[in-house]
């Protein structure tokens, strides 16, 4: 929860920073607090985690979001106190001061719920919880209920125009490059945990090295032959889906509200890929929990890569606006990124699928999974190539020649006169 919160928190933030276009010492200092009170999150949660029933970890989890909230409004108010540091479209617009109450609005809504969040934890703690769920899904319950009212009382009239920039329309663009740039720093994090877990648990210490492996740095390091496996396959699952993540994007023009949902649920599930790391290295010490966490491992592959093929599937929906012309219906590279994004869900889940039939061999399936994903990604665009010229030559072959149909039917016809 609190990476999907840390999520909203900053598409809030991408929004606000399409209105401020200028900043000076005051607007820094103010941005500088906000995000050293956002980086406060994880250890609230954590303090909820092991405490669920203590109402000071919601607190507290509650306290930084209100003051994130208070933060983003100081910096609105403050920016339209000084229009010149806003956007040129807004600075210029004659509807000011109705835009700055739209958007405070707009940031208020997620600190008043959490709020009621802290309220609730004194007396009746579940309540906290869907509380705090609501506000990462709450563009979404805005524009269902919006949908409802236009349903059974017609529809509002249309805001301004300048008003439309700062919205919860899902179907309004997000900024494209700011996503790639938060996704690239997520998986950059993941990759360096996994390097910092390598270097940190699997340097031998030369005293053991002189008493255990009598001065054999060889022996001792293949020891730890499992945790060197377990970080290469992990590595390699991070940087190819990274590698298809950049592909996606690389063919994505416009990216929409949904896609940005799918995106922030494929990114939680790749920062769970630390812990499938220290599951799989764990095979030697504890091997009678190997299928549970090869299991937990495929799974957490599978969701991090599924999400990423919906975002594919939600851009092909809109192909005309969000998709390069190459990488839709019938372009060149549409199959081949077809390809790159069904191989890590079809592969995860057919070492699940293994395990549950062939649970004695579930770490050598799954070593063997992360060994030939690779590969295939490798020989993908060749094996997509071969496929389809092979569906044009059985669509030749299924189809009659020009000539061969007027020579069948000629013997039917009357002589000409």
């Amino acid at each position: 929860m609190t990476f999907l919160i840390v999520t909203a928190a900053w598409a809030a933030h991408t929004r606000l920073f399409q209105v401020v276009g200028k900043i000076d010492d005051t607007l820094a200092l103010l941005n500088l607090a906000c995000m050293m009170t956002i980086t406060f999150l994880p250890f609230t949660f954590s303090l909820m985690v092991a405490f669920p029933e203590v109402p000071l970890g919601i607190l507290l989890f509650c306290v930084c979001v209100m003051a994130v909230g208070a933060v983003q409004a100081l910096i609105v108010v403050y920016a339209f106190h000084f229009p010149h540091l806003l956007s040129p479209q807004i600075e210029r617009s004659a509807h000011r001061a109705l835009y700055r109450q739209h958007i405070l609005g707009i940031i208020l809504r997620g600190p008043a719920l959490c709020l009621a969040a802290a309220g609730f934890s004194f007396f009746f703690y579940p309540v906290s919880y869907l509380l705090m769920a609501t506000v990462i899904f709450l563009p979404y319950v805005s524009k269902a209920a919006g949908w409802c009212r236009a349903r059974l009382v017609g529809p509002r009239e249309p805001p301004a125009r300048s008003l439309e920039i700062f919205t919860f329309d899902l179907h309004e663009p997000l900024s494209k490059e700011r996503v790639e740039a938060f996704s690239d720093g997520v998986y950059a994090i993941v990759a360096t945990l996994l390097i910092l877990d390598i270097c940190e648990d699997n340097v031998p210490d030369s005293k053991d090295v002189k008493e255990k492996f009598h001065g054999s740095l060889v022996a001792a390091l293949g020891a730890s032959g499992p945790h060197f496996l377990a970080y290469f396959g992990s590595f390699a699952t991070v940087g190819l889906l990274w590698f298809a993540h950049h592909s996606l994007f690389l063919h994505i023009r416009k990216a929409t509200q949904p896609m940005g949902l799918l995106n922030t649920l494929s990114l939680a599930f790749v920062g769970g890929l630390p812990l499938a790391y220290q599951q799989t290295s764990a095979f030697a010490r504890r091997p009678h929990d190997e299928l549970e966490s090869v299991r937990v491992s495929c799974a957490i592959i599978f969701f991090a890569s599924i999400f990423q093929f919906a975002i594919w599937t939600t851009a092909l929906l809109q192909e005309g606006e969000t998709l390069q012309p190459s990488a839709r219906f019938g372009g060149r590279e549409h199959a081949f990124m077809l390809a790159k994004l069904v191989l890590y869900p079809c592969a995860s889940l057919l070492a699940f699928a293994c395990t549950c039939v062939l649970s004695r061999f579930s770490t050598a399936i799954f070593h063997a999974m992360q060994i030939a994903v690779p590969f295939a990604f490798l020989v993908s665009r060749l094996l997509v190539r071969l496929a389809l010229a092979g569906l044009r030559g059985l669509r030749g072959l299924a189809r009659p020649a020009p000539g061969a149909a007027d020579d069948a039917q000629s013997p039917l016809l009357p002589a000409p006169c």
